[in-house]
């Protein structure tokens, strides 16, 4: 069981029917069967203007960029789907990114990042399943004290994928996602482990 580890789990994608969101609950459900604590959020629901230092500078951090940097810092490990636009990441997703990552007074320099686990997976109608934004999420986390675990899954053809229920069509598919989920959740553990040790 991965005792004490809290995972934050999002797609950056704001749609709807987003096939990233489908996604990453089925890495989730492997997370929580792997013991972890998991909290799903939709991006949606935290609206961010597109950041401006002259903005940061007169208005400070908005409440929602604010709401969640804060979920960042109080969990340990990462799941994120995320959309491939136009060979990279999407705009909502790396504009939360910045936000969170503004230090603010009191608080070390990428403070809801550092130490972080995250794990990567993505789904795209193309052939290549959005496998060449990650390249670019990967690295981007990497230079911001994210570890990125190796192991991640691009689903593609998307559009075709999945069953009404949200699961994916082919069970090997489905099973590599749950993966995904319990692997972040063994890590953790054996950090937290290793931590209290």
């Amino acid at each position: 069981m991965a005792a004490g580890a809290r995972v934050l789990a999002f797609a950056g994608s704001t749609r709807t029917e987003s096939f990233n969101k489908k996604l990453v609950k089925i890495a989730v459900a492997g997370a929580k069967a792997a013991g972890a604590e998991v909290t799903l959020i939709d991006l949606r629901d935290f609206p961010m203007p597109l950041y401006d230092g002259d903005l940061e500078a007169s208005e400070g951090i908005p409440t929602q960029a604010k709401r969640f940097k804060e979920l960042m810092r109080s969990h340990d490990g990462l799941l994120l789907s995320c959309p491939e636009y136009n060979s990279s990441m999407t705009g909502v997703f790396k504009n939360a990114i910045d936000w969170a990552s503004r230090q603010e007074p009191g608080e070390a320099p990428l403070a809801c990042f550092t130490g972080k686990v995250a794990t990567l997976m993505s789904a795209s109608p193309g052939a290549l399943g959005g496998l060449r934004g990650l390249v670019h999420v990967r690295a981007m986390l990497g230079n911001i004290n994210v570890l990125v675990l190796p192991d991640q899954v691009a689903v593609p053809r998307a559009h075709e994928a999945f069953q009404p229920d949200g699961a994916l069509k082919d069970p090997k598919q489905q099973a590599a996602i749950e993966q995904l989920g319990r692997s972040l959740a063994a890590m953790l553990a054996k950090l937290h482990s290793q931590a209290s040790g």
